[in-house]
């Protein structure tokens, strides 16, 4: 699949805003406990990867009812859906200089129903021209994405046959519709029926 940067001025996948509030010091300082152990970019992307997806619970997972969007709550907390894990995820690397999007996928159960937008992130490690997908919602039997920028570990593949989607852009800042629902939804039971189905 061809990922298609949504805005062509890579810097703009460096940026820090409400969402992704990188200068946050949880932020920052979770970022250099991170970077203390690593030699490169590469090894900094895989543990903060590692982390977000071992560390930071997906709520639907461990029961949580909270709903985060913004990257340090979701650290603070230590929960979040897919989505919300994502925007962490893109904090800590943007933090170090490692340019992260946002890009998505349709998924749905095993007979087609119920379809669901799952998020995940795109990294480019400085000097490549590459992005590289990968999915920090977080391991569970019957899951198992790892760290991978040459070839793909998702937590799920798309099955055209079940309309599932992957969607090629990769976003700067969250897609607009999933942010609303994250921002609306006092609490998780709340979130999935607002959740969007499709972008």
């Amino acid at each position: 699949m061809q990922l298609i940067q949504r805005n062509p001025q890579l810097s703009a996948y460096l940026a820090a805003d409400d969402v992704v509030d990188h200068r946050h010091p949880l932020v920052r300082e979770t970022a250099a406990r991170l970077a203390a152990g690593t030699r490169d970019a590469y090894a900094y992307a895989e543990a903060a990867y590692t982390f977000v997806r071992d560390e930071i619970a997906h709520s639907q997972d461990s029961g949580d009812l909270a709903v985060t969007w913004r990257a340090s709550d979701v650290l603070a907390r230590g929960t979040g859906i897919c989505c919300a894990k994502s925007h962490a995820l893109a904090a800590l690397l943007r933090v170090e200089g490692i340019p992260a999007a946002f890009c998505y996928q349709r998924l749905a159960d095993d007979d087609g129903s119920r379809p669901f937008v799952h998020g995940l992130l795109a990294l480019r490690l400085p000097g490549s021209d590459l992005w590289a997908r990968v999915d920090a919602r977080g391991n569970k039997p019957g899951v198992d994405a790892r760290f991978s920028l040459d070839e793909e570990r998702l937590a799920w593949q798309a099955r055209p046959e079940f309309s599932e989607v992957d969607y090629p852009v990769l976003y700067d800042v969250p897609h607009e519709a999933v942010l609303r629902a994250l921002k609306t939804a006092p609490d998780r039971p709340s979130l999935w029926p607002i959740h969007p189905t499709e972008l």
